[in-house]
């Protein structure tokens, strides 16, 4: 007779638990979260660009009333100022109210259960945002060049200036949106620091008090005002203008490696 042979069982009181799947890498998770970040945001793209926009093309018409034109360093800076506002007003302003409404409500808690590193959701969110800042920003800088007789000639500038200063200002509006104890703060925040990219991005530094002056120079995106205006200048300086693009990037890493932190620390409370 033959007898059959039985496995041995395994007792599962000792097995050690299934090994979990591995988590996504940075760049396919980032892809994954840009795209549904852009997908969410596709419906009010279009208010959103109007109002960003409205509010720059009404600010270099209230400017206009006091800055002469032609080529002048007050009129580079009004329009170069107004411009980059375009990107402050939705990579900090917007994206600090929407962390903020995020950790209000709890919104963060599905992100904490997806297998995706923490920078991916900060840098995906961050790039989608600041996405949509571009077509403002060229229709600005095209409105503002032809209102004040500047050559519209260096306006690519804008392809490196947009995603620099995007990133950097998007960064700070997303820590202030994680950091904030409530999302009223997280609003205010983020009201005020578009306020001041507005008053030290937009108003010519001859006639800014000194201490004013270096409260600009800690504005991540005064070095995009900065680059940007240099090139409506006859003979540009393309030397400056790569150090002020440096420190726009030197400063997003610092700002988004921030966020990234602020988030793993929003998630882990």
């Amino acid at each position: 007779m033959t007898l059959l042979s039985v496995p041995p069982r395994t007792d599962r009181s000792t097995a050690g638990p299934a090994p979990l799947a591995p988590a996504a890498r940075l760049l396919p998770a980032l892809a994954a979260v840009y795209r549904a970040q852009l997908a969410r945001a596709r419906v009010a793209r279009i208010p959103l660009l109007f109002v960003a926009t409205f509010q720059s093309i009404g600010i270099l018409v209230m400017m206009r009333g006091v800055v002469d034109g032609g080529q002048t360093s007050e009129a580079r800076s009004v329009v170069a100022g107004s411009s980059v506002l375009v990107v402050a007003f939705v990579a900090l302003n917007l994206l600090a109210q929407y962390f903020g409404k995020l950790r209000a409500t709890g919104g963060l808690d599905h992100y904490a259960t997806l297998p995706v590193p923490a920078a991916s959701v900060v840098l995906g969110t961050a790039a989608a945002y600041a996405s949509f800042t571009l077509p403002g920003t060229v229709v600005t800088a095209v409105v503002g060049a032809v209102m004040f007789g500047l050559p519209l000639g260096q306006l690519w500038v804008l392809l490196a200036v947009v995603p620099l200063a995007g990133a950097a200002l998007s960064g700070l509006g997303a820590a202030c949106g994680l950091l904030a104890p409530r999302q009223e703060i997280a609003t205010m925040l983020g009201q005020l620091g578009m306020s001041a990219a507005l008053l030290l991005g937009v108003l010519p530094t001859g006639h800014l008090p000194q201490p004013v002056l270096w409260l600009r120079d800690l504005l991540p995106s005064t070095y995009g005002v900065e680059a940007f205006a240099r090139t409506f200048a006859p003979s540009p300086d393309w030397g400056m203008v790569l150090v002020d693009l440096g420190v726009c990037a030197g400063v997003g890493v610092v700002s988004l490696a921030l966020a990234t932190w602020a988030y793993r620390r929003a998630v882990s409370r």
